[in-house]
């Protein structure tokens, strides 16, 4: 109980300054008095309205909210099929390529084509200066027409050595004789009939044809230029680039691992389907197709060659440059496809997941995830088809918590704004 405070007046003259302190004082103390007792009225209300109520914190509401089951999404874990892709650096090179080279030595007197075009094979590109070559052809021509008329003379004076051989008019070796010039004579015919096709071939050599079809570059020599038929340097270069090849380097210990997955049940040989990044991080549209694989290691990269084949009709790849190609080597049948997020790791790199177990508990799995498909982690290792893959909702989750799982593609129930209080207050006398 409050005691009553008795106040005693003081008359308040300006002469009587010490009663003016004394009511002061009285009146902070009054204060004081009230405040306690409606502090103290406060509290005994307080503990009336709690009694038969549960504690806020640590009350029976708290403990069945903590041990209510989580709710959780899941998929179920399928067992299918997933290429094992890989890229490798690789290197564009010609279908074919061909220098052009001089057969005959001489002057250039023109040239026939556009440097950077497209030629065709036979079309001529140079032409050598063939007077000499052209004086060679007739000369040939007359010795082989001399030869032709001094035969002529030898076969008729063997002809008719022949009858007079038969009667003894003419010794049997004059006979001999003349048939043996007749041959030479033929002989000689045959010769010079040679000369002039190599002659004439010569004076072909000097107009300089493309040996194959394709895209020339620049003259190397230029009208004027002295060539010879053994020079070094060619004249001009043609590389034939739809289609085009594209060498990739392979590492030896990776082809040796795909050699022995092969043989495991499940993997399977992939088709040869190649695609291309170019170097400016594009991808490349056509698809290629591996040709064959190099049966030697280079030994100073150790990487094996394999050779692909692209179309290239816009020209877009040019010999030398330098791509990424991806493609599949092996299939393997027996891999389980999780969603990424659904998947983490732990302290030491290992990939984990969450599984609903059979006693409605989460269950963490040790996995083997090594490569991606897509949004998925390809799983070799650590799940079973029919396992329940949490993949949502495994935030704080833990090991041997309750969960309730639905379907990961369950719709969820939007609650209007204007119910949500009420929903609330349902969802919790549903708990209580």
């Amino acid at each position: 109980m409050v005691g009553r405070l008795q106040v005693v007046e003081t008359p308040l003259t300006p002469s009587n300054p010490g009663a003016r302190s004394h009511l002061s004082c009285a009146l902070v103390a009054f204060a004081c008095l009230l405040a306690a007792a409606a502090l103290a009225g406060c509290g005994a209300k307080d503990q009336e309205s709690s009694k038969g109520k549960p504690a806020r914190n640590g009350g029976n509401v708290e403990r069945a909210a903590d041990g209510a089951p989580k709710t959780v999404g899941y998929v179920v874990a399928r067992q299918t099929s997933a290429p094992d892709i890989i890229e490798l650096a690789g290197r564009a090179s010609p279908f074919r390529a061909s220098e052009v080279r001089p057969q005959v030595s001489g002057v250039i007197r023109r040239r026939l084509f556009t440097e950077g075009a497209f030629v065709r094979g036979g079309q001529p590109l140079y032409e050598i200066d063939p007077s000499l070559y052209r004086a060679a052809a007739a000369e040939a021509e007359a010795n082989l027409q001399n030869a032709q008329a001094n035969a002529e003379a030898a076969s008729a004076q063997a002809d008719r050595y022949k009858p007079l051989a038969e009667i003894e008019a003419v010794s049997q070796q004059d006979y001999t004789n003349a048939v043996a010039a007749s041959r030479q004579a033929a002989a000689q015919v045959a010769q010079y009939r040679a000369q002039l096709q190599t002659a004439q071939i010569n004076l072909k050599f000097t107009t300089v044809p493309a040996p194959i079809s394709g895209r020339i570059g620049r003259s190397l020599f230029t009208q004027g230029a002295l060539v010879t038929a053994n020079q070094a340097d060619p004249l001009a270069r043609i590389n034939q680039l739809d289609p085009i090849f594209v060498d990739i380097q392979q590492p030896a210990a990776a082809l040796l691992a795909l050699r022995r997955s092969l043989g495991r049940d499940g993997i399977v040989p992939a088709s040869a389907a190649v695609r291309l990044k170019l170097q400016d991080g594009s991808d490349y549209g056509e698809v290629g197709k591996v040709e064959f694989s190099e049966v030697l290691v280079d030994q100073s990269t150790g990487t094996v060659t394999v050779r692909a084949r692209f179309p290239n009709p816009d020209g877009v790849l040019l010999p030398g440059m330098f791509v990424r190609a991806r493609f599949a080597q092996s299939i393997d049948e027996s891999v389980i496809l999780v969603p990424q997020p659904a998947v983490a790791r732990d302290p030491k790199g290992a990939a984990t997941v969450f599984v609903v177990g059979t006693d409605g508990k989460a269950e963490s799995r040790t996995i083997t995830a090594d490569r991606t498909q897509g949004a998925d982690w390809v799983v070799t290792d650590g799940l079973k088809p029919g396992d329940r893959i949490i993949v949502q909702g495994t935030a704080k989750l833990r090991p041997g918590q309750p969960v309730e799982a639905v379907p990961a593609d369950t719709p969820q129930k939007v609650v209007p704004p204007g119910q949500a209080g009420s929903a609330g207050a349902a969802s919790a006398a549903k708990n209580g």
